[in-house]
């Protein structure tokens, strides 16, 4: 059995090559080999500098606007099982109330 890696989304140890991707079957994400490279060396700090990895507990620490949405996401909101990503919006997360959201580690501090 080969060496690949277990799905970044649901954490499968089930996934597969087809082509270029790797794909899980249990939650049909699909990836590459290079984005998995990009992941292992993103360094992520919160607002006060601590580094953040997947599976933290963060919260919010200012009112941030929701695009679409007419209630803002509150100071102190909690955030569980986070999942770090690179670009400009680097947390992937669920709230509850809101959905599947990105937040900018900058306005997020991370909850011991």
């Amino acid at each position: 059995m080969s060496n690949l890696p277990n799905c970044p989304q649901c954490n499968s140890a089930y996934t597969y090559e087809d082509g270029d991707f790797l794909i899980c079957p249990e939650c049909a994400y699909e990836w590459t080999m290079h984005q998995v490279a990009e992941n292992d060396d993103l360094i992520v700090k919160d607002a006060n500098g601590n580094l953040l990895a997947d599976g933290n507990s963060v919260s919010v620490i200012k009112d941030l606007k929701v695009k679409g949405s007419s209630t803002p996401l509150k100071q102190g909101t909690k955030v569980k099982n986070i999942r770090l990503v690179a670009g400009d919006h680097n947390i992937d997360c669920k709230i509850d109330g809101f959905g599947s959201m990105k937040l900018k580690s900058e306005f997020v501090k991370k909850l011991s």
